[in-house]
């Protein structure tokens, strides 16, 4: 179900690129950008269907769902709220490939395709900010596809913790079942790796927050967990 938004138009505003856009596209923007529901658990946007538009996360968490094909892998990626996704879908004319489903009551603004195509066509610098979002988008698949092809579970959780996917804050408001489905591990797997984590002073937790304690010391355990 889609809604008016008016806390969308402020997000769109607060965009890097929407200062240098003439006024009246800022007003088409404003006036264009929709949201969209989803409880706990729903499939908010269908592998297969049309695609409306590229989407970001207001509040709330979905984990983008690519199912397994031909020996490959299911992969998972975590999208938080105040982050873009589903770039590469709206610049193809194909149906979606992979399914976004709410892992936590989420709300998402959506940026319809004609606004899309034409940002693309005559904002530099929302190009400019495409294309970083993009390259951090295949650095996070390299990483999902070669940890679910290799890696032990101390990897994949280690991994699904790093800066490379969670880039805005060091405190995150995971649970273990939101990071399990991440990471495509058992809630009992995840517990058992925070835990070791936790005694290695790498990760604190509280309440159902995961804080990175010592950057370093992650990034020191991804390496060699990769190893293994």
């Amino acid at each position: 179900m889609f809604e008016p938004a008016p806390t969308a138009s402020r997000f769109i505003a607060a965009q890097p690129w929407f200062g240098a856009l003439a006024v009246p596209l800022q007003q088409a923007l404003q006036g264009g950008v929709h949201t969209l529901h989803g409880a706990k658990g729903d499939t908010v946007l269908a592998a297969g269907a049309g695609v409306e538009g590229w989407y970001a996360v207001l509040s709330g968490l979905v984990m983008l769902h690519s199912p397994e094909a031909r020996g490959r892998h299911s992969a998972f990626l975590g999208v938080p709220g105040g982050e873009w996704f589903g770039e590469g879908s709206a610049m193809k004319a194909e149906p979606r490939r992979y399914r976004v489903v709410a892992l936590r009551e989420t709300r998402l603004l959506c940026l319809p395709l004609p606004l899309f195509n034409q940002l693309r066509e005559t904002s530099l610098a929302f190009n400019q900010y495409l294309a970083t979002h993009l390259n951090m988008r295949l650095g996070q698949a390299m990483a999902i596809i070669e940890a679910g092809r290799m890696r032990s579970p101390e990897h994949r959780v280690a991994l699904y913790l790093s800066p490379l996917f969670w880039r805005s804050t060091r405190r995150i408001h995971l649970t273990q079942e939101e990071l399990g489905h991440l990471a495509g591990l058992s809630r009992q797997t995840v517990n058992r790796v925070l835990r070791l984590l936790e005694a290695q002073r790498i990760v604190s937790l509280d309440f159902g927050r995961v804080a990175i304690v010592d950057d370093a010391a992650l990034a020191a355990y991804i390496a060699s967990t990769a190893e293994t």
